[in-house]
């Protein structure tokens, strides 16, 4: 890799839709994995109320165990939780778009931030368009990339302070509906948690959900997995990257990327079956098997900045002769 300071332009389309459809035809049996898993629900509310029994066990501790307990708990059951608002936001639990959004809402409780409706609109804009820099909130903004540069130092405020970057990348974001109803739904639901967290465990049981939601994303090796999944670290020709490591495990299979992005419509459960169905397809691209690895990689390796990411001017638009083919239909639905 050389150091660069912009990022890479492509002219061509993103590749997932290209890789579903080839897979589709010469693997149609993967049809059988697309579907709901309503189970994933009881991951939801036993994660919640993990989150909330870890807040009332420090509800007294010294803040240094607040703070630990947060890194080394919090952190990996509130990632978990983000995996779960992913799902949610795919409609991949039930077939009512209300109840997949409900239960979305009630999975960022122990977030105390009121995203998980947020998320839901720009993540949809992230797979129609992406390398779109106007509709991708996944990409960083130029000045983003040209604060944080390349130096360790930046990087770390960077991974620490994510949830912050990414709320200002919306500014730039177009066709997204700020405010609607289930917003303010999300709004009122999380700000009423988190009062009755403060009023019934008091602020370090606050704290702890707080500093655990900004490890699960940010300045933890959990937060490589934004690094993992389309910044160029490995070849500066593929866009998309899975991990397959341990931490899959704990997270609900959120590092199989590259067959989320060509199957968004396949639960967390069967994305694994899928790569087994297809090896052809995924064995041949480059994938990572270390979080932690790529963690410290990213901070210190000078080489790596937020420029190495793929941008186009292509929106991705889905044909409507790709809509109207039995074979992919169902794939289409989802991306939209």
């Amino acid at each position: 890799m050389t150091v660069t300071e912009t990022f890479r332009f492509s002219t061509g389309p993103e590749p997932h839709r290209l890789r579903t459809r080839e897979i589709m035809v010469k693997h149609p049996e993967v049809r059988t994995l697309i579907g709901k898993n309503p189970m994933t629900v009881l991951a939801i509310f036993g994660l919640v109320g993990g989150m909330i029994g870890g807040a009332y066990l420090v509800k007294d501790a010294s803040w240094w165990i607040v703070l630990l307990a947060a890194y080394l708990g919090g952190a990996f059951a509130n990632h978990a939780l983000f995996v779960m608002i992913h799902e949610c936001t795919h409609h991949l639990l039930f077939k009512r778009k209300s109840w997949n959004l409900a239960a979305a809402i009630i999975a960022n409780l122990p977030h105390t931030l009121p995203s998980a409706i947020s998320f839901v609109r720009y993540h949809i804009k992230h797979h129609a368009f992406q390398g779109v820099h106007e509709l991708d909130g996944d990409l960083p903004d130029y000045w983003e990339a040209k604060l944080i540069n390349h130096s360790f130092l930046g990087k770390a405020l960077w991974l620490l302070f994510f949830p912050v970057f990414q709320a200002i990348r919306t500014i730039r974001l177009k066709e997204i509906k700020p405010v609607d109803g289930w917003i303010v739904a999300n709004w009122i639901v999380q700000v009423s948690f988190n009062v009755a967290i403060w009023m019934l465990f008091g602020p370090k049981a606050f704290f702890f959900l707080l500093f655990s939601f900004f490890f699960s994303v940010g300045l933890h090796p959990l937060g490589a997995r934004w690094i993992q999944e389309h910044y160029l670290t490995l070849d500066e020709r593929q866009e998309t990257y899975s991990y397959y490591g341990p931490l899959n495990k704990v997270a609900f299979n959120v590092g199989f990327h590259n067959e989320h992005h060509d199957f968004p419509s396949i639960p967390w459960n069967k994305l694994p079956d899928l790569k087994k169905q297809a090896p052809e397809y995924y064995d041949s691209l480059k994938a990572h098997t270390s979080w932690t690895k790529l963690f410290f990689q990213f901070l210190f390796d000078k080489n790596i900045s937020l420029y190495m990411r793929i941008l186009r001017q292509e929106r991705g638009k889905v044909m409507l002769s790709d809509e109207s083919r039995p074979d992919v239909e169902m794939v289409v639905e989802a991306r939209h």
